[in-house]
């Protein structure tokens, strides 16, 4: 095989070095992150000019890492469900119902706090298991099964917190070890969210661009059929995928819990599509089989500028919500243009030198 690939391929030896400029500059164009730099560039020079000099200051960087650092633990795996072409739409629920969870057990039934985190997490995991299972099992569109666990889930949170507590919002001490770890703001600025989300970053990177999961998750995004035929677990895979959505978003609500001291039944709900925003705007097609997490990081951070990059500007925060559908729709039409652009990019072949028989 090895031998009939180099038959296959072009001689690169006689490439003119405009040949070889333009083979880059299409492999740069095909990557599914370079839409999603250059918005990400594009809006930080941009409320850096508008925004005033306290935008550029570590506090107003921390303001938008900050944002970035919760939203990006939950958009990667999401992000990576959507290349294997599936939804989630309970993250929001998760995230309310896993700090309901942790306040409830650690708080208001004086437990330590590790049992009430674990089992937090384990909720977590055990949704995402229930909804990946549903998914594989039934063929119901994910988009479906999804919104009704958010919306099962979130009846679940408010019915159990009333009985239990008889109350939507309940207080907790994660103590000192929970801050450190969990909770605390850094310079009294950063949340430990964002280091916690670089972690996820570099490890969820690996598995999917090294290892050979990622290589299973793009197969199955880009046609099931033959992933399955190809002997890839499509389910398994797929099952492991929502559960990591839910542990993501279960610990989203576990940091949250333990940074403001309390939980809310109502807490999460603009996760959901703010995930997607951000994943979108990274550069991963709806239809799955296309992304990086590259990208899905540029794509946060984007997000989570222009949220809030408005505030520092000085201009009417109600027009925040029109800035980012704009910048949603601007996102999906650059990111096609550069596939459009890739998929119909060919370098002119070498034309043969003289004297050559």
């Amino acid at each position: 095989m090895t031998s009939q690939a180099a038959q296959a391929s072009p001689d690169t030896r006689d490439e003119t070095p405009a040949t070889a400029s333009g083979r880059s500059i299409g492999s740069l164009v095909r990557r599914p992150e370079t839409g999603a730099l250059i918005g990400t560039v594009g809006v930080f020079i941009f409320f850096a000019i508008f925004g005033g000099k306290d935008f550029v200051t570590p506090g107003g960087a921390s303001s938008w890492l900050n944002v970035a650092g919760e939203l990006g633990i939950i958009a990667i795996p999401v992000g990576l469900l959507m290349i294997s072409g599936e939804l989630d739409l309970s993250v929001g629920s998760v995230v309310a119902a896993s700090s309901m969870v942790l306040a409830i057990v650690s708080g208001f039934w004086g437990a330590p706090v590790i049992v009430g985190i674990a089992l937090a997490l384990a909720l977590g995991a055990a949704v995402g298991l229930i909804n990946g299972v549903i998914v594989t099992r039934t063929r119901v569109p994910s988009f479906i099964v999804t919104l009704a666990t958010q919306f099962a889930l979130a009846g679940l949170t408010l019915g159990f917190s009333r009985l239990l507590t008889s109350n939507v919002s309940v207080a907790i001490d994660a103590g000192e070890w929970g801050h450190l770890l969990l909770g605390q703001l850094i310079g009294h600025q950063f949340e430990v969210a964002i280091f916690w989300w670089a972690i996820v970053v570099v490890v969820v990177g690996w598995i999917v661009h090294v290892a050979k999961f990622g290589n299973w998750i793009f197969a199955i995004g880009g046609d099931l059929e033959s992933a399955r035929a190809a002997g890839i677990p499509t389910n398994r895979v797929k099952v492991a995928l929502y559960i990591g959505t839910g542990l993501g978003a279960a610990l989203v609500g576990v940091m949250e819990t333990i940074l403001y001291n309390s939980a809310q039944v109502a807490k999460g709900q603009s996760f959901v599509f703010n995930s997607i925003i951000a994943v979108v705007i990274g550069g991963v097609l709806l239809t799955g089989g296309y992304g990086s997490v590259f990208g899905i990081v540029l794509g946060t951070l984007t997000f989570s500028i222009v949220n809030q990059g408005i505030y520092y500007t000085g201009w009417n925060a109600d027009w925040a919500s029109l800035i980012l559908g704009v910048l949603l729709l601007a996102a999906v039409l650059m990111n096609n243009t550069f596939r459009k652009m890739a998929l119909s990019y060919s370098p002119s072949a070498p034309k043969a030198k003289k004297g050559r028989g």
